[in-house]
C-alpha cells in the first residue's frame, strides 16, 4: 500500500516537472494566498494585542468614573459663560463612604497649560493627582521622586515632569531642583518620570493618553493655585468650564464584584448627575469587547485572504484540466493496461495536492517574514515620507505583527483542501474517459 502511494506520488511529481513554468505559476498563486492569510492575521493580532494590553494596563479590577461634557447645557447655564459639569469631590466622598468593597479610589484633575523655564516654553497636560496615581498608571521614575502625601497636605508648589516635557524645557540637563512657571506661579521640580508608551483611544470610552508630555502636581495644589474654573479662547470666542475632578479610578478587591460595584456606582452617579455629565467605564467590559472584535476582525481578514486562495485554486483547476487534455493518450494506455478509475483519480489528485502543498509550505515560510517586512517598510517610510510618518500616532509606528499559530496550521490545511477540492473535477474527468477514445487521441 505504502509502495503504491509512493509510486503515485513520484509519478505525479515527474508529470509536474515536465511543465516547470506552468507548475511554478500555480504554486505562486497558492503561495501568495497562504502568505496573505498569515500576514493579515498577524497584523490583526498585533493590533488586537496592543489594544488589549492598553485595556489590561487600566486594570481588570478597576472602575473608571470620568467627567464628560454634556452636549446640551444652554438651559442649565443661562447667561453665564462657564459650564459646570463632571465628577465632584462630593462624588468621591460618596463612593468611598457608601461602597465598602472598594479598596482604593484615586482622584485626578487634568488641564492643558503652557509651562515655561527661562526662554523655553511648551504645552503640557497638567495633572493634579495623589501619590497613588504613580502605581495606577505604571509610571517609573528616571530621577528624583514622585509626589508624596506631605506635598498635598500643605499644597506645596512642587511638580514632577515627564521625559519629553523635560527635554523640551531643560534639554538634557537634570531638571530636579529647578523651578518652572505655570501661569503666574513657580513650581520646584522634584522628579522626572521615564518614557512610557502612549495609549491609543479605546472606542468612545477612553481618550488617548501621552504620558510623556505630563507635568504632575499635588491635587490640592492644583485646586489652591488654579481652581476649578478654566477659561479658554477658541476662534475669537471665549469659553469656560467648571470641573472639580476629571476622573476617579476605583479598585475592587474581588474581580467577581466588579460588575456589581459598577452598577451601584452608575446608580449613584445617575442620582446626582441627571445631565449625564459622568460616565462609568469598566476595563473588564472593554476587554470582553476587544476579544469579540478580535475574532470578528480575524474572520474578516481570513475571508479577504481566502479570495486569493480561491483564485489560486481556480488556477490549479485550469492547469489540471489542461494536463488532462494533454495526457489523454497516456490515460488511455494506463486504462488499457488495467489501471482502475480510482487509480487515475488518485494520480491527478496527488498532482493537485503536491502543487498546493508546495505552495502552502512556501507561503508559511514567507509568512514568517511579516515582522522584518513591516520593519523594512517602516524604515523606508521614515526615509521617503518623514513628515507623514512624524504625524502618525505613536501607536501605529509601534505596531508589531504577531503570528498566530492557528493561522499556520489552518493555512497548511487550507492549501491541501484547495488541492483536493479544485483537483477533484479534473481527476474525475480523466477517470471517466473512454479508454478506446483516449487511445485514438492524437
Amino acid at each position: 500500500m505504502f509502495r503504491r502511494i509512493l509510486l503515485t506520488l513520484r509519478l505525479g511529481v515527474s508529470s509536474l516537472l515536465l511543465h516547470k513554468l506552468r507548475s511554478g505559476l500555480a504554486v505562486l498563486g497558492i503561495l501568495i494566498g497562504i502568505m496573505a492569510v498569515i500576514w493579515l492575521v498577524a497584523m490583526g493580532e498585533g493590533v488586537s494585542y496592543q489594544a488589549q494590553q492598553q485595556i489590561k494596563d487600566l486594570g481588570a479590577n478597576n472602575i473608571i468614573i470620568r467627567s464628560v461634557k454634556p452636549s446640551q447645557t444652554s438651559s442649565k447655564l443661562g447667561n453665564t459663560m462657564f459650564v459646570p459639569y463632571g465628577v465632584l469631590r462630593d462624588d468621591y466622598r460618596r463612593v468611598i463612604t457608601n461602597i465598602p468593597v472598594i479598596q482604593q479610589a484615586v482622584p485626578m484633575r487634568e488641564i492643558r497649560r503652557e509651562v515655561r523655564f527661562g526662554t523655553n516654553a511648551t504645552d503640557v497636560r497638567l495633572v493634579g493627582c495623589t501619590p497613588e496615581y504613580f502605581n495606577l498608571n505604571h509610571l517609573r521614575m528616571y530621577r528624583g521622586r514622585f509626589i508624596e502625601d506631605r506635598d498635598g497636605l500643605s499644597a506645596d508648589n512642587v511638580c514632577v515632569v515627564a521625559e519629553h516635557a523635560a527635554e523640551q524645557l531643560f534639554g538634557y540637563a537634570n531638571p530636579v531642583g529647578q523651578s518652572i512657571q505655570i501661569d503666574k506661579d513657580f513650581y520646584v521640580v522634584v522628579g522626572e518620570t521615564e518614557r512610557r508608551d502612549p495609549t491609543a483611544a479605546i472606542g468612545g470610552s477612553l481618550d488617548s493618553q501621552d504620558y510623556n508630555m505630563d507635568v504632575y502636581i499635588p491635587l490640592e495644589t492644583l485646586r489652591a493655585r488654579i481652581g476649578d474654573m478654566v477659561l479658554t479662547s477658541r476662534s475669537g470666542s471665549r469659553e469656560g468650564e467648571i470641573v472639580e475632578l476629571s476622573q476617579i479610578t476605583v479598585s475592587v478587591g474581588d474581580l467577581n464584584l466588579v460588575d456589581q460595584t459598577a452598577d451601584v456606582i452608575r446608580t449613584l452617579m445617575d442620582k446626582y448627575h441627571p445631565n449625564e455629565d459622568v460616565k462609568v467605564v469598566v476595563p473588564k467590559e472593554l476587554l470582553r469587547q476587544a476579544e469579540l472584535m478580535r475574532m470578528m476582525f480575524n474572520f474578516l481578514l481570513v475571508l479577504i485572504a481566502g479570495i486569493s486562495l480561491v483564485v489560486g485554486g481556480i488556477g490549479i483547476m485550469n492547469i489540471m484540466l489542461a494536463t488532462v487534455t494533454e495526457r489523454t493518450r497516456e490515460i488511455g494506455i494506463r486504462r488499457a493496461l488495467g489501471a482502475t478509475r480510482r487509480a487515475i483519480i488518485y494520480q491527478f489528485l496527488v498532482e493537485a495536492v503536491v502543487l498546493t502543498g508546495i505552495g502552502g509550505a512556501l507561503g508559511v515560510g514567507f509568512g514568517f517574514l511579516v515582522g522584518p517586512a513591516v520593519d523594512g517598510l517602516r524604515q523606508l517610510a521614515k526615509r521617503v515620507f518623514p513628515d507623514v510618518v512624524s504625524s502618525l500616532p505613536p501607536t501605529i509606528m509601534a505596531l508589531e505583527p504577531r503570528i498566530a499559530s492557528w493561522s499556520i496550521v489552518a493555512s497548511l490545511l487550507i492549501s491541501i483542501g484547495v488541492g483536493l477540492v479544485f483537483g477533484l473535477y479534473p481527476a474525475r474527468r480523466a477517470a471517466m474517459m473512454d479508454p478506446i477514445e483516449a487511445l485514438r487521441h492524437e
